[in-house]
C-alpha cells in the first residue's frame, strides 16, 4: 500500500467516524475538514445554514480568479437503522481489500482522497485555481448544494468545472434525470355518507388529481428528446401514495398524494407543473368551493433537484475522459447535485470511486483498488493544473 493511499485510509477513518447522519449536524466533520484544508494551505470559507445547525464547505488553492475546478461532495449519509451490520457502521473496518462502513462510497471516500491530496495540488496549482466544495443534505433534498450555489453567487464567485465525486466505479457520468418530489394537500368538507352532495370528498378530489397526472404520463412519452440516451428516454411520473379519509360513511375531508416526476429536460418540468395549476384552478377547485369557499389544493414541494443534461460543448467531461483514460460517457438513473452546478454556468460531470449499488445498504463498503484509482485520477489533475 503507497503512503499516499495509507494516508487517504486514514482520513476516511476519521471521516467515517462522524455520523454526520441527514437528520444530525455536520459541523464537527465540517470543522476537522476545514482544518485539514488550512493546513495544506487552502482559504477556507464555512456557510452555516439559517439555523447553525449545518454548514457548506467552501475551499480554494491557486489564484483568485474565475474558471476554476470544483471536487464536490456530500457530507451527508443516509440511517443505519433496521439495518442489519456486520460491524460498526461508523468505525471503518478493513477486509480482504474492502473499506467497509457508512458513506464510505457514498461519498466520504472521494471527498478523503479529495482532501489528501490537497497538499499535492498546492505544490502544481498555478493559474487555475481547484476548489472543494462539501456540502450537506443531498440525501433529503440537496438543500446544501442548492445553499452553497447562492453563497457563490452572492459572491460572484465563477468555478468554470464541477467534478462530483459520486460513486460510479470511475465511470464518467455526463448526465442524469432530475428528481421533483411533492406532496400535494386536499382539504374538503366532511359529512355523512349518506349525503355526498352536501360535503366535498377530498379523497375523490385527490382521485381525480391522480388521474390527470397519469394523463401527463403518457403526454409525456411524445415529448421525448430526438435521440434521447436515457432509460426511458421520456420524463417519468410516479404516484407513490394516496392517502386520506377515517372511515367506510364518513366524507373524507383530508386526503394527500405524494408524486414524483423525473424530468430529462427542465421545460417537462415546468410544462408538467403549469398544467397542474391551471387544472387545479380551472376545474378542482371551483367545484370544491361550490360547497366549501374555504377548500384547497396546495402543493408542497419537498425537493427539486435540477438533472444533468448532457451537452455537445463540456469541458468537464472532456477533462475527465483525458484523466481516466474513458473513450466516452454514460447517463445513469440516479440523481446527484452536479445539475445544480450545470444551472449556475458550470460544466459538471459525475466521477468517483466505488459502486452505487453499495451505497445506502448494510455494510457499504469501498475497494481499497477504486480508491487508489481515485487517487490516481487526482494525481493526473494535479499534474494537469502545474503544466
Amino acid at each position: 500500500m503507497t503512503t499516499q493511499l495509507s494516508d487517504t485510509v486514514g482520513l476516511l477513518r476519521e471521516l467515517i467516524a462522524f455520523p454526520t447522519i441527514s437528520e444530525l449536524s455536520n459541523l464537527d466533520m465540517i470543522a476537522y475538514l476545514g482544518h485539514r484544508l488550512e493546513s495544506a494551505g487552502a482559504r477556507v470559507d464555512i456557510f452555516h445554514d439559517d439555523i447553525g445547525h449545518k454548514a457548506n464547505l467552501f475551499a480554494t488553492i491557486g489564484p483568485e480568479v474565475d474558471g476554476g475546478i470544483v471536487l464536490s461532495g456530500h457530507s451527508d449519509v443516509v440511517p443505519v437503522a433496521e439495518q442489519d451490520w456486520a460491524s460498526d457502521p461508523f468505525e471503518l473496518t478493513e477486509h480482504e481489500g474492502r473499506l467497509y462502513g457508512r458513506g464510505t462510497c457514498d461519498m466520504k471516500g472521494f471527498i478523503a482522497a479529495a482532501t489528501a491530496m490537497a497538499p499535492y495540488f498546492a505544490e502544481r496549482v498555478r493559474d487555475r485555481p481547484i476548489h472543494f466544495a462539501f456540502t450537506y443534505d443531498e440525501e433529503v433534498g440537496c438543500f446544501g448544494a442548492q445553499a452553497l450555489v447562492e453563497s457563490l453567487r452572492a459572491r460572484n464567485l465563477r468555478p468554470g468545472v464541477a467534478i462530483i465525486g459520486e460513486p460510479t466505479m470511475m465511470r464518467v457520468i455526463e448526465g442524469h434525470k432530475g428528481c421533483y418530489e411533492y406532496t400535494t394537500h386536499f382539504c374538503g368538507l366532511a359529512g355523512h355518507g349518506s349525503a355526498p352532495d352536501r360535503g366535498v370528498n377530498a379523497v375523490e378530489y385527490a382521485v381525480r388529481y391522480v388521474n390527470r397526472l397519469l394523463e401527463l404520463k403518457e403526454a409525456l412519452r411524445a415529448r421525448a428528446p430526438k435521440d434521447s440516451r436515457f432509460d426511458p428516454p421520456w420524463t417519468t411520473i410516479n404516484t407513490g401514495s394516496l392517502k386520506g379519509g377515517v372511515a367506510h360513511n364518513v366524507i373524507a375531508s383530508n386526503a394527500t398524494i405524494e408524486w414524483e416526476m423525473r424530468p430529462v429536460q427542465a421545460a417537462d418540468a415546468n410544462f408538467v407543473k403549469e398544467d397542474l395549476r391551471r387544472y387545479c384552478e380551472e376545474m378542482l377547485l371551483p367545484r370544491m368551493r361550490e360547497i366549501c369557499p374555504d377548500a384547497s389544493v396546495v402543493t408542497e414541494i419537498i425537493g427539486e433537484v435540477d438533472g444533468l443534461e448532457p451537452t455537445d460543448l463540456n469541458e468537464a467531461r472532456d477533462i475527465m475522459m483525458e484523466l481516466t483514460g474513458a473513450n466516452g460517457a454514460d447517463l445513469v438513473p440516479f440523481g446527484t447535485e452536479a445539475g445544480l452546478f450545470q444551472s449556475y454556468g458550470m460544466s459538471a460531470v459525475v466521477c468517483g470511486p466505488g459502486s452505487i449499488d453499495q451505497a445506502h445498504k448494510p455494510d457499504e463498503y469501498l475497494s481499497l483498488d477504486q480508491l487508489q484509482q481515485c487517487l490516481d485520477m487526482l494525481g493526473r489533475l494535479g499534474d494537469r493544473l502545474g503544466r
